[in-house]
């Protein structure tokens, strides 16, 4: 197995890192356009195998997509991270340019690889992959929901002062503000999370996850890194193992939820062959209010990148 992560940045260096300790693949190849900055990122991580005593060997490479030839998954993490007081939208000019180069060098030498989106705006640079991968659907989607749900989950475990490995939790709709955490969907070692909490203290810590993103950039300056690279990971192994983990994904959708023609964040169904199936929630009145109001942030986001591409 072949995994090649592009950008060797913070966020992409700690997805190889993880990868690499957990011997997800035989090779993992990091890739950078600034010269010698990925080849010193992947030779780091493969200096620390006789340490953590694992196998996968790191590679790394100055823009030379030739190397990442016959990958089966592609994480591209590529772009401009977000600044303090800037928002995702900001960043969409500079790195749909950016994330439309990756995309389709990566699809040039690995053309029936998975192709991961970490990169931000993640909803719209999901859907500019997409749309330069010119590939099934199922094989491009973006990593937000692992990350979100992470979050939600870290807080609740503080709060209830409970281990994080019994909390369960679904989040759907764009990376974002307008995410939608779902409380009825929430578990705590198989109980409903609403019979552990006040409803007062549970939408603080909804609200909190909302903003999760910026509370990091407000206290590092800059965009998080460890739990968005090893979330990407997760989702790597999950496709690598065939998992079949159920994990919320930025897909395409196309009739569910009622939606079509946009990228947004559901719960599916991860694999070998990529998104093997979306779920379908049953979601309530209110539920689904929230799912739209996201979508139609969403979707006006998308709209901003087809405009700049007709006017290209």
């Amino acid at each position: 197995m072949k995994v090649t992560v592009v950008g060797a940045g913070n966020v992409g260096a700690t997805c190889a890192d993880v990868l690499a300790h957990r011997e997800i693949a035989n090779e993992i190849v990091l890739l950078d356009i600034k010269e010698g900055f990925a080849e010193g990122k992947a030779l780091d991580i493969w200096q620390t195998s006789p340490i953590n005593l694992y196998d996968s060997r790191t590679v790394g490479s100055t823009n030379d997509y030739s190397k990442t030839a016959d990958s089966d998954v592609v994480v591209i993490t590529s772009g401009l991270p977000r600044k303090p007081g800037m928002s995702r939208d900001d960043l969409i000019a500079t790195n749909a340019g950016i994330v439309k180069t990756v995309t389709e060098n990566v699809i040039k030498y690995s053309p029936n690889a998975v192709i991961i989106v970490v990169s931000n705006p993640l909803d719209v640079m999901t859907y500019c992959a997409f749309l330069n991968a010119k590939t099934d659907p199922k094989k491009v989607f973006g990593m937000a929901g692992i990350l979100d749900t992470a979050r939600y989950r870290a807080f609740l475990a503080e709060e209830l002062n409970v281990s994080p490995k019994d909390i369960q939790a679904v989040l759907m709709g764009g990376h974002g503000d307008t995410m939608v955490p779902l409380p009825r969907y929430t578990t705590v070692g198989g109980i409903p999370v609403t019979e552990m909490i006040g409803e007062e203290k549970l939408n603080e810590i909804i609200e909190r996850t909302k903003f999760g993103g910026g509370e990091i950039v407000k206290l590092l300056g800059t965009s998080a890194w460890y739990a968005p690279g090893a979330a990407a990971a997760q989702m790597v192994e999950a496709i690598v193992r065939d998992q079949r983990r159920v994990f919320p994904v930025c897909a395409w959708l196309q009739g569910e939820y009622g939606m079509n023609d946009i990228y947004l964040g559901v719960p599916v169904i991860l694999g070998k062959n990529g998104i093997e199936k979306i779920i379908e929630l049953d979601l309530n009145a209110d539920e689904r209010k929230l799912l739209e109001e996201s979508a139609v942030a969403v979707k006006g986001v998308m709209d901003v990148l087809d405009n700049m591409t007709a006017n290209a």
